[in-house]
């Protein structure tokens, strides 16, 4: 049986004072009067107030909504794609309903700091006149979601979303494990967004508060019910606490029908009426060419327009462009996807017939329960802990300070490994472990693996970090080094340089090995170096993802690939496990020829 000490309120906030949770909100509230939910061309389009009453509408019919996503870097290339895409899609019969952008992470700093923050690849909105302009680009629903809630900026660009005629706004997920480079207050944080949430509450007409789940802790907890707990944790703040509505989306890490569907239909009954905000694609299923990833987008988008047709909870299902796994979707990618989620509506019909639900709500009520009892375990624990459980602003930080894994381990529902110390058995698994776990096995069975496993001992250190907070890489490395038989040393999620670096150090790593994914590739590679450097630390740096950058002079706002500059650098590229094998073995030859092939394998 799992056991840990008993948490206390100096564990988590240890702060002799902190701002009151009530004030926060009160404040935001007061705001109210000069900041509120102007106009777009959406509510002038449709003749509604509010996103939410458009989607109460749409459920009504039986209409299934469509979600486009863009992720240009250029103002005015988002505006025109928006344009264009939405009548393109228009002109074929496919409707899209709301659009989102992806931001870039430098919006979660404050505006008078930005110009002095490492960029994204994502779109930086400046002003009260660029969320606008967006807003009017199409009579569809703009979606803010990325680096809005959750970050030092949160209040500033709320104002400037509902101005703008938003009625969503989020991303809740992000603030539990989203963290700026070089940036760590997490109480000028929490309060800004308490602020942001206190406005948004007081808006006189229905505005959505956005949280993606697998941006947050449905990324790095092992069982769904996990998962859905945290939902229940993020309504009771969002709803219970402070009075806003409560607009959930996931589908990040949903591969397979079954759970996908049965969790969308937990949902159903936990957000009591509530419409989600979207269903987003299973892009981890994006493993092939765009022929192979065809199949996946098929896959997911069957599950999700049956789910909605069957019980209708308002969530628009997003189909993401099959070249999403390789760089930034052109506009004719994400029209020919709209368009193919739009043909996938007719055929799925026939699909409904066949479909036998009472798999899919044994899981749901399976959820349901085992959720509701992590909930109360968790807000328990934290009582008992002396952390208010009453106050948001309290609940948010304690939440965001134990982390994802820590919960899981202290108040989720299943039993102890006998193979993993510290981890439960999930009682109903999210398949990315599952898949994670079968590819690492995969991986150390074949003959790279084999070799890795001849490379490695105890004493051999390798540490594991991450650009970004796209984690799944790192959680792969960290199986398959450590089966294999390395030491792990655990260099963190999003992590700055600097850390990353004296990680290495204190450890004594003999290799870095980094995964990337968020377009920044090249400048976080060149500030670890130099940060190594500053240590005088010569450490070999293997780095792996998405090797890419937009270049400074670049007109297209697309990233390229930068795997040749980050060689000529001085790091090592891998685009693969076998790649990072045959490094290295070069790289630590003694190792190699100490132990004969498979001995090092952990099981």
């Amino acid at each position: 049986m799992l056991t840990h000490p008993p948490l206390t309120r100096a564990d988590i906030l240890p702060e002799p004072e902190l701002p009151a949770g009530r004030q926060l909100l009160d404040e935001g509230r007061q705001m109210a009067d000069l900041w509120s939910v102007g106009d777009c061309a959406f509510l002038r389009a449709h003749g509604c107030a509010s996103e939410a009453e458009y989607k109460r509408r749409k459920m009504a019919e039986g209409t299934v909504m469509q979600h486009a996503h863009l992720g240009f870097r250029d103002l005015q290339r988002s505006v025109s794609a928006t344009a264009s895409v939405y009548e393109a899609c228009a002109e074929r019969g496919a409707v899209i309903d709301r659009f989102g952008m992806c931001l870039d992470w430098s919006m979660g700093f404050p505006r008078a700091q930005r110009s002095h923050q490492t960029r994204g690849t994502g779109i930086l909105l400046n002003s009260d006149e660029d969320f606008a302009r967006l807003t009017q680009a199409a009579p569809a629903a703009m979606h803010f979601g990325d680096f809005m809630l959750g970050f030092p900026a949160a209040l500033e660009n709320t104002c400037s979303a509902l101005a703008a005629g938003a009625t969503a706004i989020g991303n809740l997920g992000q603030y539990f494990t989203f963290r700026l480079p070089g940036y760590t207050d997490d109480v000028e944080t929490t309060a800004a967004t308490v602020k942001a949430l206190g406005l948004i509450a007081a808006q006189p007409v229905e505005v959505l508060v956005h949280s993606n789940l697998d941006d947050g802790y449905a990324a790095v907890y092992e069982d769904l019910t996990s998962a859905l707990g945290q939902a229940m944790l993020e309504k009771y703040i969002i709803t219970d606490l402070i009075g806003a509505p409560y607009a959930v989306c996931y589908g990040h890490h949903f591969t397979e029908p079954l759970t996908r569907i049965a969790f969308q239909r937990a949902l159903a009954m936990v957000c009591d009426g509530v419409p989600g905000s979207q269903v987003y694609g299973a892009t981890v299923l994006y493993k092939g060419n765009h022929a192979e990833n065809y199949a996946g987008l098929s896959a997911y988008l069957l599950a999700d327009i049956a789910a909605q047709q069957l019980q209708p909870t308002g969530h628009a299902v997003n189909p993401v462009p099959v070249s999403e796994n390789e760089r930034i979707p052109d506009p004719q990618e994400i029209i020919d996807a709209q368009c193919h989620l739009n043909r996938m509506k007719d055929l799925a019909e026939g699909y409904l017939p066949l479909l036998n639900l009472q798999a899919a709500d044994q899981v749901r009520d399976t959820l349901l329960s085992e959720a509701s009892g992590f909930r109360d375990r968790v807000l328990h624990g934290l009582r008992e802990a002396g952390i208010d459980t009453s106050d948001p602003f309290e609940l948010l930080l304690a939440l965001r300070r134990l982390g994802g894994r820590a919960l899981e381990q202290r108040y989720g529902a299943g039993s102890q490994r006998p193979d993993m110390p510290g981890r439960r058995q999930p009682r109903v698994p999210a398949t990315t472990f599952t898949e994670l776990e079968e590819a690492a096995e995969a991986f150390l069975d074949s003959q790279p693996g084999q070799s890795l496993c001849a490379l490695a001992r105890p004493e051999v250190c390798i540490l594991t970090a991450t650009t970004d907070v796209h984690e799944h890489g790192k959680m792969l490395l960290d199986t398959v080094f450590a089966r294999a038989g390395f030491t792990v040393a655990d260099g963190g999620i999003s992590s700055d340089p600097a850390d990353v670096a004296a990680s290495a150090v204190a450890s004594g790593a003999a290799a870095i090995a980094l995964s990337t994914y968020n377009g920044v590739a090249l400048r976080y590679a060149r500030d670890l170096l130099d940060a190594l450097a500053q240590q005088g630390a010569d450490i070999p740096v293997l780095i792996g993802g998405r090797l890419n950058e937009i270049p400074a002079a670049s007109n297209t706002s697309l990233p390229v690939d930068v795997s040749r500059e980050l060689q000529e650098l001085g790091t090592y590229p891998c685009p693969d496990l076998p790649a990072a094998t045959q490094r290295l073995t070069q790289l630590l030859p003694a190792a190699a020829e100490k132990q004969p092939a498979g001995s090092g394998r952990t099981p």
